[in-house]
């Protein structure tokens, strides 16, 4: 029965290609950086991390072997490859709205912030919520931790710290340095140093507790340089286009087994062992992830300026992203072998085919539910 959960991968070809449209030699999808084809993709890719994150609980190496059930072993190492494009098309659409929307800077904190951390700690206040009821076991200062956001009680919600962050780091540097280049080059220097600071710290139970934190924030920084750049590296790519297609597929391939090896040899976990020379470990490993993902995102960029995308459930889940992101991981844990490596689970289902369709069914409502709630309380329509 658990063969059952290969069907997805199925059924996520047939939503990918559902209604595509394929260019001919020659002609371009013109629109394949516009919102709408950037949401369609970020939509299909919110499904992947989702199975990620199910991957992960249910055949990661790391987990006790009897708790094994292979079936989504293709996702547990590539999640940081979905978040890489989340982030370059963040960097992107930022820049191109600061040129092109007059006064973009004027109440930016409130529009593009202010909704990225009520997110956080609205979904921090419902796995708190959960957390009890589930019975886990809780002192004061671990309550405050958990309801101030010093400790992530969701653990997927690092992107919506990461991401204010470097939010804020463009609103500074846009609006107190005057030429759009330095201004730009500030902006890129404070996400390498964000990047930096992540390779110095441990793994811990606070913020910038793993290679997750900064494995692909890079690829921000790359957004917004193909932003100010769009035109000229557009067309030259266009006159290239085999070449380059071809090497971002190699490249991928070829930087991502490196990266695997390059863990595998040099790990992101010095601490465990007391290795003096944990930060530079880190940093190979980091360099090769780099590296994968840099193709991946320029491999998901290139194909789409040969097939344009668009179906109601790419378009449905392209505008639900942020909250379907954030609010999976609960269902994730309720029904895997344990919930958050603290208590038992509400219930184990170990068939991975059924565990996925009860996780799809009650995370799709709930984010629903969760933006709505988000768009009243911001007045959103």
């Amino acid at each position: 029965m658990d063969k059952l959960v290969y069907l997805y991968y199925i059924a996520l070809i047939v939503i990918l290609l559902w209604g595509d449209r394929v260019y001919k030699k020659n002609t371009w999808n013109e629109e394949f950086m516009s919102l709408s084809q950037t949401k369609y993709i970020q939509g299909f890719l919110a499904i992947c991390v989702m199975l990620h994150h199910a991957g992960q609980k249910t055949c990661a190496p790391w987990h006790d072997p009897k708790y094994t059930v292979h079936g989504l072993d293709f996702f547990v190492n590539i999640g940081y490859l979905f978040v890489s494009v989340f982030l370059f098309c963040s960097g992107y659409g930022l820049y191109k709205s600061y040129k092109q929307k007059e006064n973009y800077l004027q109440g930016f904190v409130k529009r593009r912030i202010l909704p990225l951390v009520l997110a956080y700690y609205s979904t921090g206040l419902i796995f708190f919520v959960v957390r009890l009821l589930m019975g886990q076991k809780m002192s004061v200062p671990l309550m405050l931790c958990y309801l101030s956001g010093v400790m992530l009680c969701n653990p997927n919600a690092w992107f919506v710290i990461a991401l204010p962050i470097f939010y804020l780091g463009f609103y500074l540097a846009f609006k107190f340095i005057k030429k759009d280049g330095w201004a730009l080059f500030a902006t890129i220097f404070w996400v390498f140093l964000y990047t930096l600071l992540g390779t110095l710290v441990d793994h811990n139970n606070f913020w910038l507790c793993g290679e997750w934190w900064y494995n692909s924030v890079h690829l921000f920084s790359i957004g917004l340089l193909y932003a100010r750049f769009e035109q000229p590296v557009t067309e030259h790519v266009k006159k290239h286009y085999r070449l380059y297609l071809t090497l971002s597929v190699i490249g991928l391939a070829v930087f991502y087994f490196l990266s695997l090896a390059a863990q595998g040899i040099f790990s992101y976990y010095g601490e465990n062992w007391n290795a003096p020379d944990k930060v530079q470990r880190r940093w190979i490993c980091l360099l090769s992830q780099q590296a994968a993902s840099c193709a991946f995102v320029f491999m998901v960029f290139l194909l789409n300026m040969k097939i344009k995308l668009g179906n109601k459930v790419l378009g449905f889940m392209g505008a639900l992203t942020l909250e379907f992101y954030l609010i999976h991981g609960l269902f994730v844990d309720l029904f895997g072998f344990d919930f958050l490596e603290i208590r038992p689970s509400l219930y184990y289902i170990r068939n991975v085919a059924l565990y996925l369709l009860v996780v799809i069914v009650l995370s799709v409502p709930a984010a629903v539910l969760l933006q709505k709630v988000h768009n009243a309380i911001l007045r959103k329509k």
